[in-house]
């Protein structure tokens, strides 16, 4: 299949977004698990079925050997792209963003897999050594068990923001159920990744304020997803990543 350049939306290291026509397809390599395709079209279809807006499923299909399905398109423009063009309304998009996340934890939906074996097992699959990763799943087990939808990667970027105001929420590929908390931590965690911690510490004000939350509650998981980031080994991100996990010796 030839793709035309014009229509590419973005290209990561394991896949291409693409628009055709009124839909999107995201076409992943050959290398991309099967199995991590098919559980991300089903996140989204299960999703679907709480009544959040997000992008329909459509299609899973397979294009010159590669992986794909076939999802909405949604005309208009991501959150970051509002906050950034619109710096006097920022206020505004930040209240909105966390208004959408606490409108998802809201929700249920019983058959995304459990927040607690995804971290379980990212945590061991980690370069940490072995008393650090005990110090975490013991974390893990002591927190409160809950059954919210969370999205796993709630950023700005992930937010379509559509021609007549309605939003969006994009990229189900790391949602499951659990504790809401973890999903403000790891949003919090992107916001100074990416070299936002003003911004990241206005808005878990916000998210405290409006979830009446208390702050060291989120920040009790945040060794926990800095923890789940770190499998990545991506290197500008480890000295903050390990600051964060190293507070679990401390505690």
């Amino acid at each position: 299949m030839n793709i035309d350049n014009e229509n590419v939306l973005a290209v990561r290291p394991t896949k291409t977004i693409f628009r055709d026509g009124d839909t999107v397809v995201k076409l992943f390599n050959k290398s991309y698990s099967k199995a991590d395709v098919l559980n991300e079209a089903l996140n989204q279809a299960r999703v679907e079925e709480t009544g959040l807006n997000i992008p329909r499923v459509l299609e899973v299909m397979t294009i010159d050997g590669c992986w794909a399905f076939r999802s909405d398109f949604i005309h208009g423009h991501t959150l970051q792209q509002l906050m950034e063009q619109n710096p006097d309304k920022f206020d505004y998009y930040l209240d909105m963003f966390v208004d959408l996340q606490l409108d998802m934890h809201s929700r249920t939906c019983p058959l995304l897999n459990k927040l607690k074996d995804k971290m379980h097992g990212k945590i061991e699959k980690s370069d940490l050594d072995a008393t650090t990763r005990y110090e975490l799943h013991t974390r893990i087990e002591a927190m409160p068990k809950h059954n919210k939808v969370l999205h796993g990667d709630f950023v700005p970027s992930n937010i379509i923001i559509s021609e007549n105001g309605m939003p969006y929420i994009l990229d189900w590929s790391h949602a499951v159920q659990g504790n809401g908390a973890a999903d403000a931590a790891y949003s919090y965690l992107m916001f100074c990744l990416s070299g936002r911690k003003e911004v990241g510490d206005k808005y878990l004000k916000l998210y405290c304020r409006k979830s009446d939350t208390a702050m060291q509650y989120v920040q009790k998981w945040m060794p926990i997803v800095a923890a789940s980031q770190s499998i990545k080994h991506i290197e500008s991100e480890k000295a903050l990543l390990y600051r964060w996990i190293n507070v679990v010796e401390y505690e």
